[in-house]
């Protein structure tokens, strides 16, 4: 079976609609799938009927945003419960911190020329508007080509549109998740770009405060990264978790289900599932 538990629709930075989004995982072959839109649960119920009446196994996933010390992680959330009480509150938290971030985005691009950017970005989003919102606007409005240089000039990483938020420690994350009835995961790993050390730090302090799998395989990876990972996770007895990280149509290296094979030795996060 071809299992992907790590996309993204319209109600956080997708270019898919969820039931469009699942639609699409059918013809390519997905069997199981998690819809992991960023700090929203907003898509839940409408990609799952879109996957029961597809015969696709659905789990409820969300992808919440957290930082380690001063660094910006990412952790999946999977089978959850979502009407928990909790968990609902930190997802409520997580929107009102994109909210103000978002606020803040669009007075530095009213500086730009870009008038009314918090609206007009919400009007282009589902749920709460992220960062390729803002980035379709500057090329709506002139200022740059495409979407790609709308990032490396005005909101990519250090850039006047980088706002860096205190998003929760791992801690509160994993606990909100678990207190759901949920696994924890810690996503995209090799991304961080951490030295082994670091990373190796990173995933003790994640599987000490609870965390119970990392992402072997995210989309397309250089050759010996998924083995590199694996033996991370084995040695922190963690379950292996995979997905495409799939955003839009058009990005061969993230599209749904084209996950390359698990290392051998590696029990994967789904195994309860099946």
């Amino acid at each position: 079976m071809t299992v992907d538990l790590h996309m993204h629709s319209t109600c956080s930075d997708g270019a898919l609609s969820p039931r469009a989004l699942v639609q699409r995982a059918c013809e390519q072959g997905v069997s199981m799938l998690a819809l992991t839109d960023h700090d929203t649960l907003a898509g839940i119920a409408e990609a799952k009927a879109e996957a029961d009446a597809l015969s696709i196994q659905f789990i409820n996933g969300i992808e919440f945003s957290s930082r380690w010390g001063k660094i910006g992680v990412h952790i999946v959330g999977l089978n959850m419960d979502i009407s928990g009480v909790q968990l609902r509150e930190r997802v409520a938290q997580q929107a009102r911190a994109r909210r103000e971030r978002n606020e803040i985005i669009a007075q530095k691009l009213d500086k730009l020329g870009v008038k009314n950017a918090y609206e007009r970005a919400c009007a282009l989003a589902s749920d709460e508007p992220g960062r390729p919102h803002f980035a379709q606007l500057l090329v709506e409005d002139g200022l740059v080509i495409d979407t790609a240089r709308a990032f490396k000039k005005y909101l990519g990483s250090g850039k006047m549109g980088d706002i860096r938020l205190q998003w929760p420690q791992i801690g509160e994350i994993v606990a909100s998740i678990k207190a759901a009835g949920g696994v924890a995961v810690l996503a995209h790993p090799a991304k961080y770009g951490l030295t082994r050390t670091k990373l190796r730090a990173l995933v003790a302090d994640f599987a000490e405060s609870g965390g119970e799998a990392m992402e072997i395989i995210s989309g397309h990876q250089v050759a010996g990264v998924a083995q590199n990972l694996t033996n991370i996770a084995q040695e922190f007895g963690l379950l292996a978790s995979q997905g495409s990280d799939f955003h839009r149509p058009g990005q061969p290296w993230q599209e749904l289900g084209a996950i390359a094979p698990m290392p051998a030795g590696i029990v994967p996060v789904w195994r309860n599932w099946l």
